[in-house]
């Protein structure tokens, strides 16, 4: 794409929307381009705001770190360039371990991983391939790990970037700064670039 499908509007734009986004602040230190396209309809915007913080709000052992990790291994599922350049800035931004940054598609193997981060990162991809590729060996290993409430944390995770990569692949949404120095540091290596999302 030469362009994104829709122009983002200024982050005044829409006082409520601006508002709102302040959350943004502290996951990624600016508010994303795909927000502001969504304020071309501020209802859309101001609601996948709302989800975005339910959905990643800390409640425990589902760490901020990890569920920007499972946003990443579900947007790279996906194909998502612009949202595998966020999430790894924020699972950055949240404290994800050096290791786990530099190792996370060898989280099967990897010691830098626990039994419970494999069970959850091993669901994402499935619960992100399409078809969907979830079966009971995935469920079971889940569920020996982590309790009903954790599990609905996961694929809430799974699930809201299953909208944003859609969203953000279809827009062409252009990738801020920062996101785009992260991919380069992390993701690079692993064949990253930012492709429609220059």
């Amino acid at each position: 794409m030469s362009a994104p499908l829709v122009t983002p509007l200024s982050p005044t734009a829409n006082p409520e929307v601006a508002q709102l986004a302040t959350f943004f602040n502290e996951t990624l230190g600016f508010c994303p381009n795909s927000v502001l396209t969504m304020q071309h309809r501020p209802a859309i915007a101001t609601a996948f705001i709302e989800l975005n913080k339910a959905v990643m709000a800390n409640h425990g052992r589902v760490t901020s770190a990890l569920k920007r990790l499972i946003g990443y291994l579900s947007s790279h599922a996906a194909g998502c360039q612009y949202c595998q350049a966020h999430t790894i800035l924020a699972a950055e931004r949240y404290g994800a371990p050096q290791e786990q940054l530099d190792h996370i598609w060898e989280f099967a193997t990897h010691p830098a991983f626990n039994d419970a981060e494999r069970a959850a990162l091993a669901f994402a991809v499935a619960a992100s391939a399409v078809p969907n590729a979830v079966n009971d060996e995935l469920n079971d290993a889940l569920r020996a790990h982590w309790n009903e409430g954790e599990i609905v944390e996961i694929l809430g995770v799974v699930s809201l970037f299953g909208f944003l990569n859609r969203w953000n692949d279809s827009m062409g949404t252009t990738l801020e700064a920062g996101a785009v120095a992260a991919g380069q540091q992390h993701l690079a290596g692993q064949g990253w670039s930012p492709g429609k999302h220059a």
